[in-house]
């Protein structure tokens, strides 16, 4: 059975939109992490304008880089409404989403890896289908912009299951869901 491991980039203020705040951070350290993490996962979960953006962004670049050449090669599945065909090895979830996620779960394999995506990760999370959430926190505060967890999302209680700190400032929180009371 496979895991559904949320990676998300997030401010100290809780924004998620348009990471482009996190480049001065970014360092050979934030690298071997992400590669990590890439690596022990055999397929990305991305909504439709994170797929976008990702294939947009990755396609193009050269695949002498390990870890460029793995985002490419990678399967992915894309949960979107709007979306009738995908390229960029990815396919369409239909139907269902969480449904067809469980059935993703069920087969035997790595992780099942969800980059950005915060529509999709909060329905995951509503339907209990997050294994590992990891909030890679930036030392930086934005005052507006999405943020991760949507209003009205059910309350959720989640244990801490280790950090991971950067030299940047940057960190890791990985949080799994806590047991039932």
């Amino acid at each position: 059975m496979s895991k559904v491991v949320v990676v998300t980039y997030i401010t100290m203020d809780g924004v998620v939109e348009d990471p482009a705040w996190t480049g001065p951070f970014w360092n050979d350290e934030h690298a071997k992490y992400q590669n990590g993490q890439l690596r022990a996962s055999r397929a990305l979960l991305l909504g439709r304008a994170t797929y976008e953006s990702f294939a947009e962004a990755w396609a193009p670049r050269d695949e002498l880089d390990e870890f460029t050449a793995r985002m490419n090669s990678i399967p992915k599945y894309v949960a979107t409404t709007t979306l009738q065909t995908a390229t960029w090895n990815a396919a369409i979830i239909d139907g269902d989403v969480i449904e067809q996620v469980a059935k993703l779960k069920a087969e035997p394999g790595a992780d099942l890896l969800v980059y950005g995506s915060v529509t999709l990760v909060n329905k995951l999370i509503e339907h209990d289908m997050v294994d590992e959430l990891k909030l890679f926190l930036h030392p930086v505060t934005l005052g507006s912009g999405k943020r991760l967890f949507a209003d009205g999302l059910t309350p959720k209680t989640w244990t801490l299951a280790g950090t991971q700190s950067f030299s940047s400032g940057a960190l890791v929180l990985d949080y799994r869901p806590a047991p039932p009371a």
